[in-house]
């Protein structure tokens, strides 16, 4: 996606500008998002699902296409045909697991429906999302998953072998990161929207214009914090443009073993 940096990082003074009025005066920036594909002996585990081909339709009565364009996007880059470049098909994928449900992260859930993968978010994060009146509120669309068997986690959860799901809520009520103990490279942590970015990550912490709970969202980042140093882990943020080039991924050469 693109969008004004401020909706990844406050800043004194500033006010958020639709893609209409990106030139007068905004910085705006690049928002990429992210999925990772888990391999583990109990099981293959996608974590988050991006954003829909028809997100200009999908998002159109909400206002968000205006907010958050995702319109650098290659055809080959969306969910399914990444999966299909790595000859991986939705029947192949035993869990889907949304660090939480809004529409950046789980666009293409409804890739599963008729799959053999159980979906799973946390339990606060499906009270809230189906809790609400109407068909979105904020970055929640209902449209997304409300026609979709959810499975929930509760409290940090040892899901597969190596894989812990790390309640991080703040941003909203459920969200979750995702920890995961490599045998060969070491811990990652996957923060979601724990963590926008490098620069949200501190110290000190700066908070984005989208936060459910200020003061969990900070608890969170403390918590991720201390995770990464007893685990001498390589934090992976949510939304950082300058980082996701720099990871080795499956379709640059390589994958973290």
């Amino acid at each position: 996606m693109t969008a004004d940096l401020t909706w990844l990082l406050l800043q004194p003074g500033r006010s958020i500008k639709p893609r209409q009025q990106k030139e007068s005066p905004a910085e705006w920036v690049d928002v990429p998002t992210h999925c990772v594909l888990v391999e583990t002996p109990d099981g293959t585990l996608l974590w988050d699902t991006s954003c829909p081909a028809d997100w200009e339709e999908r998002w159109g009565p909400t206002g968000l296409n205006d907010f958050f364009p995702y319109d650098k996007v290659s055809d080959d880059e969306y969910l399914d045909k990444r999966l299909e470049q790595l000859g991986i098909g939705t029947d192949q994928i035993d869990y889907v697991v949304l660090s939480h449900l809004h529409f950046d992260h789980c666009g293409n859930a409804n890739l599963f429906k008729d799959s053999p993968a159980k979906l799973v978010c946390s339990d606060k994060e499906k009270e809230f999302a189906f809790g609400f009146d109407g068909p979105f509120t904020g970055a929640h669309l209902k449209s997304d998953y409300e026609n979709l068997n959810w499975e929930t986690v509760s409290g940090d959860t040892e899901f597969l072998p190596g894989v812990t799901l790390l309640q991080t809520p703040g941003h909203t009520p459920g969200t979750m990161s995702m920890q995961v103990d490599l045998p060969d490279t070491g811990t990652m942590i996957f923060t979601s929207d724990a963590v926008y970015m490098g620069a949200s990550y501190g110290p000190p912490p700066v908070p984005a214009a989208i936060v459910n709970n200020l003061e969990s969202w900070f608890s969170s980042v403390e918590k991720i914090r201390d995770v990464a140093e007893k685990t001498n882990a390589t934090v992976v943020f949510g939304h950082d443009a300058d980082q996701i080039h720099e990871l080795k991924t499956v379709s640059n050469g390589g994958h973290y073993t």
